[in-house]
């Protein structure tokens, strides 16, 4: 998640409230301590404020704070993370961890109200009224107001610690903003590195294959024109007719790995059958996305496919390949997922120039691309793009 938490999907577990209540007690005890660190703090600032006019002396207060401060934060993620589900990702300043120590406090103490009302309410609805010295019949609804506010505000606590988790532990906004320019600085310098290679790929085969066929035929068809009724001359101008062919079917191919017309004109399913066709391996295709998505999707997701095959061809002494083109769901987020596997000899090299031009195409388009290739294979290739 981009706002540096990740949450865990353990709501609908039967022992839930069993750690948000564990949780809840941890978090009155480091509020206590959180408590005692920042008078700590501000009894040893006071008195030193005017030495905090030379910058030797900033320093050292800062690492002070840093190596006190350090240990509770790391104790509060930990408990955030085993209790309540909540995983602070990156590394949160001094300046901000003192931050959410002091917003910590009042809701730590909260937590402990909340955790001596719930007894308190159970109580009064569990024992029975002669114990409690009277009949009174507004002793147990009582006790059932406690015990319902007691867990709104154990609800309330779980979504207020992870809120406070995320705007002063997580990343602030300024280091998402330079966490995404690099992002975007380094795929781009991956697209770009992508591109040129993939022309120099296209003059090579230019070059080495059509063209030479075009020689082949020219040279052909200008020994025929010098006796085109003899058999020799019929000869040349039947080999012409096969250079020709061949010529064309180069051309086709190398349009094809440029882009090929079916993906624009009719789809990522009807692209991918054409790439089947096509393959000298026998392919395993599974389509199971229910509606096209993005143009720049499908290209993304025909690509890895082309690419994962043409290795598999090339490399992998494979005998059979799978493709699975998935959708997924994530909280809303529908995703593309393609997963491609040979049975070759693995040993796949994720930073070589086709795997590295993949994942830069993927990575533009906010998702990201892996590559399991153990030596003696399998190989796995699986990519997942975000339809947003």
């Amino acid at each position: 998640m981009q706002d540096g938490t990740r949450r865990r999907r353990s709501a609908g577990r039967p022992h839930g409230w069993t750690r948000a209540l564990a949780g809840t007690a941890a978090g009155t005890a480091t509020a206590v301590a959180g408590a005692v660190l920042l008078l700590a703090v501000l009894a040893v600032s006071v008195p030193t404020l005017p030495l905090l006019l030379w910058p030797a002396a900033r320093k050292r207060l800062a690492r002070a704070l840093d190596s006190g401060v350090r240990p509770l934060v790391r104790l509060e993620r930990r408990r955030l993370a085993a209790l309540f589900g909540v995983e602070i990702v990156g590394r949160p300043g001094t300046a901000r961890s003192l931050a959410y120590l002091a917003a910590r406090c009042p809701v730590g103490f909260f937590g402990g109200l909340v955790l001596a009302v719930l007894p308190a309410g159970l109580y009064l609805v569990v024992s029975p009224l002669e114990v409690l010295d009277g009949n009174d019949p507004g002793i147990v609804p009582a006790g059932l107001v406690l015990v319902y506010l007691s867990v709104q505000g154990t609800v309330g606590l779980v979504g207020m610690e992870s809120w406070l988790a995320r705007r002063l532990l997580g990343p602030s906004r300024q280091d998402l903003m330079e966490e995404r320019i690099g992002v975007l600085v380094a795929t781009r310098a991956g697209v770009v590195t992508a591109v040129d290679e993939e022309r120099r790929r296209i003059e090579r085969d230019l070059h080495d294959g059509v063209q030479q066929r075009l020689v082949l035929l020219g040279m052909a068809l200008g020994r025929a024109r010098r006796d085109p009724a003899s058999d020799k001359g019929r000869a040349l101008v039947e080999q012409a007719y096969e250079e020709t062919r061949n010529a064309l079917r180069d051309l086709r191919e190398v349009a094809w790995r440029v882009y090929p017309a079916a993906l624009a004109e009719e789809g990522l399913r009807v692209a991918l059958h054409g790439l089947v066709g096509r393959s000298a391996l026998p392919i395993d295709l599974d389509f199971g996305l229910s509606a096209a998505p993005a143009q720049a999707v499908e290209t993304a997701a025909y690509f890895v496919v082309a690419e994962a095959v043409t290795n598999a061809v090339k490399h992998s002494g494979a005998g059979r390949v799978e493709v699975r083109v998935l959708e997924r769901d994530d909280e809303g987020t529908r995703s593309v997922v393609v997963r491609v596997r040979d049975d070759g000899v693995g040993g796949a090299d994720p930073s070589g120039t086709g795997l590295a031009g993949l994942a830069g195409r993927v990575e533009a388009l906010d998702g990201r691309l892996s590559v399991d290739s153990p030596p003696g294979g399998p190989t796995t290739i699986t990519a997942e793009v975000p339809c947003g």
